[in-house]
């Protein structure tokens, strides 16, 4: 299954366990049975006419008790990706929410249900107060503002009701008093269009993401590739056998293992960063709030089986690392690191398709390569994914004062306002 190197995986048993908690493919002939299950239907047609009610949860211990609407949302929008899962917002408040004194966060998770009490979006907000003197701005972002970690922020919204969450959001907004601006990102696209009806928006540049859609085999994925990505990873492989050097796949999911896996791959995550000479990769986890977030993320999705932590290892040394989350039918593909000297094998390319090989043994259905457009992942062919972003402008006389205030807090023409900026951004407790 692994032909190239040696796999410590049981991808049967991975199968089966996917299985257990629910999160195995709908395309898998054992998930059919159960599908109606799965993707959270009841019994006769869910209500998609009349308006939504709306409830604002504003503390961590509401947020708790939304557990079983995050679950359902989920399945039945088919998300593939960590940044909407319940344990995710709430380790996102232990770490980040007031983590800073000169940024007063106020949870704003927007909660509305059908007529019939069931749970048909969640747009998870944070309402963000920043004052400077007599400077006050107040605006909506929807939740997961961190340095980097959160990819993609967006809502819940069970497909059907794009335009009864719209017209009940801006319903919410327009009673609502006090706000500058909302930052809407990651809207689907029926969403964006339904607010667009709703709100006078100013559209952004979307987001993308990119998604390998993965054939029944690494074979056949293999023969749909362009050539350069076949070069790529021929050298992969042949450099190491070149010099008869084996490497071993481990995979991580609980307890000490995965612990003692994310300090490993902190350590080469900073190593990454550190190359010069090649293309900018950020430390993401130079603070020690964005370490303590990983560890208590990873530790509530462990006991989901959603987490992982990729490792190669070659001779017993740990030369490359990748973070990786199971969601739905989808395995994310989070940060990377590796240990320069072994940079010339390309080990960074080699524990990526080693995950992706993984993913099609586990019968997942796709591989999400996060966001943005650069060359190791489009070399892949993904499927392109655009996810919307716009800001709303708050209305009447204050609406002039808020745009010049979001042109001040973007801050692209105002580069000499860095220093004073960057006071108010999130480095956690």
């Amino acid at each position: 299954m692994y032909p190239e190197g040696h796999a410590v995986s049981n991808s049967e048993s991975e199968r089966q366990s996917l299985f257990r908690v629910g999160l195995l493919p709908v395309h898998h002939p054992e998930a059919v049975v159960s599908l109606p299950v799965q993707l959270g239907f009841t019994a006769g047609p869910i209500d998609r006419t009349g308006p939504l009610s709306i409830e604002t949860v504003t503390s961590t211990q509401a947020l708790e008790a939304l557990e079983d609407d995050y679950e359902r949302l989920n399945r039945v929008t088919g998300n593939g990706l960590p940044f909407a899962l319940h344990d995710w917002h709430l380790s996102w408040c232990r770490q980040w929410l007031n983590c800073n004194p000169r940024v007063r966060d106020d949870l704003a998770i927007h909660v509305m249900r059908n007529r019939a009490g069931i749970c048909a979006a969640i747009l998870p907000m944070l309402r963000s107060v920043r004052t400077l003197g007599p400077l006050r701005v107040c605006s909506f972002n929807m939740l997961g503002p961190d340095p980097g970690l959160s990819e993609t922020r967006f809502s819940l919204v069970e497909p059907g009701f794009e335009d009864a969450a719209a017209a009940a959001i801006q319903q919410h907004l327009a009673a609502t008093s006090d706000w500058d601006w909302v930052n809407w990102s990651g809207l689907s696209p029926a969403f964006a269009e339904a607010l667009g009806r709703h709100a006078a928006l100013v559209w952004l540049e979307p987001q993308p993401g990119y998604l390998i859609d993965l054939p029944p085999s690494w074979e056949q994925l293999r023969t749909q590739l362009k050539r350069n990505i076949r070069e790529s990873l021929r050298h992969c492989y042949n450099s190491l056998k070149r010099e008869g050097l084996e490497f071993e796949l481990a995979v991580h999911t609980e307890g000490a293992e995965l612990e003692a896996a994310l300090e490993r791959f902190f350590e080469l995550h900073t190593l990454r960063a550190q190359l010069t000479g090649v293309s900018l990769h950020p430390d993401h986890f130079r603070y020690e709030g964005a370490r303590k977030f990983l560890r208590d993320v990873c530790a509530r999705l462990a006991a989901r089986n959603i987490a992982r932590v990729f490792e190669l290892r070659i001779g017993g040394e740990v030369v490359a690392s990748r973070i990786g989350f199971v969601v739905g039918h989808t395995l994310y593909l989070y940060y990377s690191g590796f240990k320069p000297p072994w940079g010339r094998y390309s080990v960074a390319t080699t524990i990526q398709a080693e995950a992706i090989k993984y993913a099609i043994a586990c019968g997942l259905k796709s591989v999400d390569l996060s966001p943005g457009r650069v060359v190791s992942k489009t070399r892949w062919s993904p499927r392109e994914v655009l996810y919307g972003r716009a800001v709303q402008f708050c209305a009447g006389r204050k609406a002039h004062w808020a745009r010049l205030l979001y042109q001040l807090s973007s801050g692209e023409r105002l580069t000499l306002l860095a220093p004073l900026l960057g006071r108010f951004e999130r480095q956690g407790n």
